[in-house]
């Protein structure tokens, strides 16, 4: 299809994730706070979407806790800056098979496999404008890891983050997922206006050059809004490769943590560069209010504060 780039572009933060780089680099946010207070920065710096994980604040290692994901939503309500807050709900899908000839019992590090009702329970609790979606299973870098997204578990959580009025924001890895993705509206556990994360680049799933990335924005029906993102040293080239083909981008420290050769970035930092980035192609950065217009967002207060 032709080209139609995106003239009014909206940047998501990712502030940390789930994965190995908390002693990578200092500016990993580990605490609520930490984590808060870095996607406060982001909004500052242009970022109108905030997609936040929560970890230990101990030992930096990924966590489902409930009372994270409060604190964090809480801090960044609570922020002089606005911003769209955008909860993952990817985690406790995670299956470690105990090795190539013994599968089963499956590894106790590592795996973290729960239902859908409780793979929600934070989205549930907080309220967040938006949700992640990861709409496939797949295998990722590591040797015996596998990310488990099965049909039923993603009917199931679609349903609950249409119910509770969360838009989710469907992460495809690879076109299969877009397909389902399609389903899903079909169906009507999904609304038609859907918001989608190309993930390009993530082993093993599409792989970040340009053919592929259209193959991925081919498959985006066009009522669709999409943004999209790579790893480490394409995550900026990325931004101008969405933008051109008409979707908005995400940056951060989840999947990038230098801004340059030898020099490791802040989430601000990042998102500073894309949007310059932006702006230089000739596109605007538009706000969280203006992305709550687009997207059909309504901010509310976490389950249980009036108000």
């Amino acid at each position: 299809m032709p080209l139609e780039m995106n003239r009014e572009v909206f940047i998501t933060c990712a502030v940390t994730g789930s994965g190995g780089t908390q002693d990578r680099s200092p500016h990993v946010p580990r605490s609520p706070k930490q984590i808060a207070d870095s996607a406060i920065a982001a909004a500052k710096a242009g970022a109108a979407v905030v997609h936040c994980h929560v970890r230990d604040p101990e030992t930096g290692a990924p966590s489902r806790d409930l009372a994270l994901y409060r604190e964090v939503t809480d801090r960044i309500r609570d922020a002089e800056v606005d911003a769209v807050l955008n909860l993952t709900a990817g985690m406790g899908g995670d299956m470690v098979f105990g090795g190539i000839e013994n599968p089963l019992p499956l590894a106790e590090a590592g795996t973290d496999l729960v239902g859908a009702t409780e793979r929600v329970a934070h989205v549930a609790e907080c309220l967040p404008e938006i949700c992640t979606l990861d709409c496939g299973t797949m295998n990722f870098a590591e040797a015996d890891y596998v990310m488990t997204n099965t049909p039923g578990a993603l009917r199931a959580m679609g349903q609950m983050m249409t119910d509770l009025g969360v838009k989710p924001e469907i992460e495809a890895f690879d076109t299969g997922h877009l397909w389902f993705a399609k389903q899903l509206v079909k169906e009507g556990v999904l609304e038609p206006n859907a918001l989608v994360q190309l993930c390009m680049g993530v082993p093993w799933g599409a792989p970040d050059d340009l053919n592929t990335f259209m193959a991925m924005v081919n498959n985006v029906p066009d009522d669709w809004t999409f943004s999209a993102f790579s790893l480490g040293r394409n995550e900026m080239a990325y931004v101008a490769a969405s933008v051109l083909a008409g979707g908005n981008v995400r940056v951060g420290l989840e999947d990038n943590l230098w801004l340059e050769k030898g020099v490791l970035a802040e989430n601000w930092q990042l998102v500073e560069r894309a949007g310059s980035i932006i702006e230089n192609m000739g596109a605007r950065v538009i706000g969280p209010q203006e992305v709550r217009e687009k997207l059909g967002l309504v901010k509310r207060a976490p389950a249980g504060v009036v108000g």
